[in-house]
């Protein structure tokens, strides 16, 4: 039971990435998937969240408009598609699921099975 975060990469300010979240050992559709991320000296920071109940979104205010989340059900995976990349975006994103409704804009503790890790760095 596990889940793979991958697609990080070097990139340049303006372009764009898309991360996956892969789940093995259990279906990704009963949880709320939340994309974090944490800069070199900064907090973790919850960066945007489909909830289990209805897959309705939620964003941080730092990438409304440039990143959008999304699930495939079929392929067990839920994507960050990033765009328009900033130098400030660069940090290890992290993907984590929780069982609770409340989880997209409550406590990142509520999140209990992370994976591990995928360095985004956007750069010139």
């Amino acid at each position: 039971v596990q889940l793979q975060a991958s697609g990080g990469g070097l990139v340049r300010p303006g372009g764009s990435l898309r991360l996956s979240c892969a789940a093995s050992g259990f279906r990704l559709r009963g949880y709320s998937v939340g994309w974090f991320r944490q800069a070199p000296g900064k907090e973790r920071e919850r960066v945007s969240c489909i909830k289990a109940s209805d897959s309705s979104q939620y964003s941080a205010d730092s990438v409304k408009g440039r990143f959008s989340i999304s699930r495939d059900t079929a392929k067990n995976t839920v994507y960050l598609q990033m765009n328009s990349l900033k130098p400030e975006d660069t940090a290890v994103y992290y993907c984590a699921t929780s069982t609770s409704i409340y989880a997209c804009t409550g406590s990142q503790s509520d999140f209990v099975r992370w994976g591990q890790g995928t360095q985004v760095t956007v750069s010139s």
